[in-house]
């Protein structure tokens, strides 16, 4: 196990578990963001909601915590298409991290060049965030994303639901870029395997066009444990053991259940446990090997490190 992990760690106040398993070397984190400080990263006034701050130097004791080598940071709806703060902390963190960014239709090559260069390997289209749930209008979303991001051999990630997919299936599988899903695809744990339109998603899956990011399971599912989020990812691993990738979803934001969004306030971060989600993640697979694939091999070539 890498030496540096901690017995446990407070990271924004919330204790994490420590891994009870080897960490594999090169191992990443594909799903986290970074807020803040406000004064030099103003957020978007067309926010949907405050985050507090979440800075890189809490990022890097969230990554020696759990003993994770890589981390992709994500674009936060919160900046809309200003991706300076997450150019920022790329720039800090050097080779050992990658970047999803959000730009506007309308960028520029040059502007995309750099992105390049920066570290930024895909293009994140927030379908569920902003509400958008028409599949024509996803659709659009979706090609001229994509086509941005087809001359760097970057990828576009979705925050989308199955019922968006299976309708946009074969625009999906047709498009020049792998897509990856964000947050089990938005399955619903409780349905299982035979809910409307998962088969859709295995069949991306099958085909390797799709990748699957087995982040955030409270999205998913409402059991303590998310045990049925982990039969999701079991039935997952089986359709494609090489699209799958982790993610903890540091430092978790998201809406609360009953709880109206109102960016005038900040609203408080989930008091997750990545360490206990990393060893979920390793129960879930069942072995090594399929834990070495999901957090070390299916990162280093859709990321590029």
């Amino acid at each position: 196990m890498n030496a540096s992990i901690a017995a446990t760690g407070s990271v924004l106040g919330i204790e994490h578990t420590r891994p009870d398993f080897d960490v594999p070397a090169g191992a990443c984190d594909c799903h986290v963001h970074v807020f803040g400080p406000d004064d030099r990263f103003p957020l978007s006034r067309d926010r949907l909601y405050t985050p507090g701050p979440a800075p890189l130097a809490d990022l890097l004791a969230h990554q020696r915590t759990l003993g994770l080598d890589r981390v992709v940071i994500v674009q936060p709806s919160t900046y809309s298409t200003d991706n300076s703060c997450m150019l920022d902390a790329l720039h800090h963190l050097g080779g050992k991290a990658r970047g999803v960014a959000v730009v506007d239709a309308g960028a520029s090559e040059k502007t995309l060049r750099d992105l390049h260069e920066a570290g930024i390997r895909g293009l994140r289209v927030n379908l569920e965030t902003v509400g958008v749930t028409d599949p024509l209008a996803a659709r659009s979303h979706l090609e001229k994303t994509a086509a941005q991001a087809a001359p760097f051999g970057w990828h576009v990630q979705v925050y989308v639901d199955l019922g968006v997919i299976a309708a946009l299936h074969d625009v999906i599988r047709d498009l020049p870029v792998p897509v990856v899903f964000d947050h089990f695809a938005r399955a619903n744990a409780a349905k299982g395997p035979d809910q409307p339109h998962f088969a859709a998603l295995l069949s991306l899956m099958h085909s390797g066009k799709a990748y699957v990011k087995l982040s955030a399971p409270r999205r998913i599912s409402d059991l303590p444990d998310h045990a049925d989020a982990g039969e999701i990812a079991k039935i997952l691993a089986r359709a494609n053991p090489e699209r799958l990738l982790w993610g903890s979803d540091w430092p978790h934001p998201g809406a609360r259940p009953g709880i109206a969004r109102d960016p005038n306030r900040i609203e408080p971060f989930h008091p997750d446990d990545d360490g206990l989600a990393l060893n979920r993640l390793n129960s879930w697979m069942g072995s090594a090997d399929l834990t070495r694939r999901v957090l070390v091999e299916n990162p280093a070539r859709l990321y590029g490190f």
